[in-house]
């Protein structure tokens, strides 16, 4: 029988603005009664002004986190001690406190690239991808698909100066190209690194001019978006995010305990086939 939390109990937490959807605490509980630590992993609603205090008070305390939108950035500067995927990518998702020093680290790469194997088919080594969008998740995706060897990558977004932001974080490597709009092509993979999909209503990603040989939505929502539907009603090879979303927190687990996480016990409770 579990007695609940105790006063050696320690905290973790998924910092952002909204958190009511997350599904995090969810699997993280379940990997933490499996592992058998005392620890419980709690969704925490907070303001970008708050979130620097809220987090490192969380960290100094034995505890740590994650971190969603619209705070990766602001993470980034509250840390004291940045790993190398979060400095490459300029945005912060867990944080954890070890060695006097709250350090922070980017799970996303991780996550992606997890989600990019469980794709049938889908290797980003020598591929032309399409990713739309330019925030937080949009350079998880670039960060772990320059590294995995992507041919090309062209990073859509409606808003160019974000786009050339993005491309600069990375040094502009040749391979990068940036675009306000989609243009009419054929991709091996396409990602959306948008929120497009979240909300009932939401437009689609991409339109039909647009062919892909795969597709990762990086979204996740109770039911698949829409877009990975019509994909998949196409004969088209397709994931949404829980998928990266489990393998980003399975990341993150093995940063907090330094230790491999119970990742079929989390497969399970996030309801995720193998």
């Amino acid at each position: 029988m579990n007695p609940g939390p105790t006063a050696r109990t320690r905290l973790f937490a998924l910092l952002g603005d909204p958190v009511g959807h997350s599904l995090s605490p969810v699997f993280q509980n379940a990997a933490l009664r499996a592992a058998g630590i005392n620890a419980v992993y709690v969704a925490l609603r907070c303001s970008t002004d708050a979130l620097p205090c809220l987090l490192r008070g969380i960290a100094e305390a034995g505890g740590g986190g994650n971190v969603t939108v619209p705070h990766k950035e602001v993470a980034l500067r509250a840390v004291d001690r940045l790993g190398d995927a979060a400095r490459r990518t300029g945005a912060c998702n867990a944080f954890g406190f070890s060695d006097g020093a709250v350090w922070g680290d980017n799970t996303d790469v991780e996550g992606v690239r997890g989600a990019l194997r469980a794709l049938p088919g889908s290797s980003a080594a020598g591929m032309r991808v399409l990713v739309v969008g330019a925030g937080g998740a949009a350079r998880a995706a670039v960060c772990a698909l320059l590294d995995d060897g992507a041919a090309e990558i062209m990073v859509v977004n409606r808003s160019a100066d974000r786009a050339r932001r993005l491309a600069a974080q990375f040094d502009h490597p040749p391979s990068l190209k940036i675009a306000e709009r989609v243009p009419a092509d054929t991709y091996d993979l396409a990602v959306n690194a948008t929120s497009l999909g979240l909300r009932a209503g939401d437009p689609l990603p991409l339109g039909p001019d647009v062919r892909a040989g795969a597709a990762l939505d990086l979204v996740y929502t109770p039911e698949e978006t829409r877009w990975v539907r019509g994909m998949r009603a196409d004969g088209v090879p397709a994931a949404d995010g829980h998928e990266m979303l489990l393998q980003q927190g399975a990341a993150a687990f093995r940063l907090w305990f330094q230790r491999e996480p119970p990742l079929d016990v989390m497969r399970r409770a996030l309801g995720v086939g193998a």
